[in-house]
């Protein structure tokens, strides 16, 4: 299975990957820790966002290769980050699963003012991001991490993993 959950700088969305982890399993793939184990912290060019996305890619394709469950963890704002990772399911024959992670915009922005070990994104990029942002085409699980405790989040993930394994 490929689980693929995005959201916006500040959604939440890595708490959320780590902790889906830790109870069901599967490998976690975070962009943000790519690009601090590629050297590229404070390198966003077009350049350097393809070697992070690339390495991410790879790291995916050998989990899946390997029969395991990837969760990938990326803002997956554009239509062209997210196609790679879809051929890929293909290629392996395995489910995607697509989370949005979702919160408002005053939530982010308290979220964003805090440190935050392993992203730089502050409320600028979030809008940027926010204003660039592509919808998703293909079904996606929507989740809202300032009105729904974790749990409760993870239990709507499983429950919509269950239901795509029953098709």
């Amino acid at each position: 299975m490929l689980l693929l959950i995005s959201g916006l700088p500040g959604s939440g969305k890595s708490t959320l990957a780590r902790t889906y982890v830790a109870r069901f399993g599967g490998v976690h793939i975070n962009s943000d820790l790519i690009r601090n184990d590629l050297g590229l912290r404070g390198h966003y060019a077009p350049g350097d966002k393809e070697k992070v996305y690339a390495a991410m890619l790879e790291k995916v394709g050998s989990v899946l290769a390997g029969g395991g469950n990837a969760v990938v963890d990326s803002t997956f704002y554009k239509k062209n980050i997210r196609a790679p990772f879809e051929a890929l399911a293909a290629k392996y024959d395995v489910p995607v699963i697509r989370v949005q992670v979702e919160a408002a915009e005053a939530v982010i922005r308290q979220r964003l003012q805090k440190t935050r070990p392993d992203s730089e994104a502050d409320f600028a990029v979030y809008e940027k991001i926010r204003a660039a942002f592509e919808a998703w085409e293909a079904p996606v699980l929507v989740v809202r991490s300032d009105t729904d405790s974790l749990d409760v989040q993870i239990e709507k993930i499983d429950q919509y993993v269950r239901s795509i394994h029953d098709r």
